[in-house]
């Protein structure tokens, strides 16, 4: 099941996190997420394959071209966690303040095992994006930044 690695990080009879698997998709949102945990950092989520394919950006999302970030792949979450805003408790992973940054609707333009293609339609991410996956600091390492228009 793509949501067992989530699931199985997780104590929802503690943490506000939703569960998964009641909502199916229907369309290709994103999200941002403002997540204040022990370092703050930006959780950007796509819609691909019926998740919330997840990336832990340490800095915040670029928002003209020329900024790249390092993106780290984290597992998927289901589609429910798009409308998340909440406080994981503390001794939970992840826990601190998770707020929505930004989000709206992309559109996937080309997906490869390293490379994903799109565009972001947000409030405040909107053009061409790519995320290239590098051999930087391991296996799940990617590189995200707007691309040229």
């Amino acid at each position: 099941m793509p949501l067992d690695e989530y699931r199985k990080m997780r104590d929802f009879t503690k943490s506000p996190e939703p569960e998964g698997g009641a909502k199916t998709g229907g369309g290709r949102i994103f999200v941002v997420h403002k997540h204040d945990a022990s370092h703050l950092h930006y959780d950007l989520r796509l819609e691909i394959g019926g998740v919330l394919r997840s990336w832990a950006v340490p800095k915040e999302p670029p928002e003209k071209e020329g900024v790249k970030r390092l993106a780290i792949q984290t597992e998927d979450h289901p589609l429910e966690y798009a409308d998340f805003e909440g406080i994981i408790p503390e001794g939970m992973y992840g826990a601190g303040t998770v707020r929505i940054w930004d989000r709206g609707e992309f559109v996937l333009e080309e997906e490869t095992g390293d490379r994903l293609l799109f565009e972001l339609k947000g409030r405040r991410l909107t053009g061409k994006y790519a995320l290239i996956k590098t051999k930087f600091k391991g296996k799940d390492s990617w590189l995200f930044f707007k691309r040229k228009e």
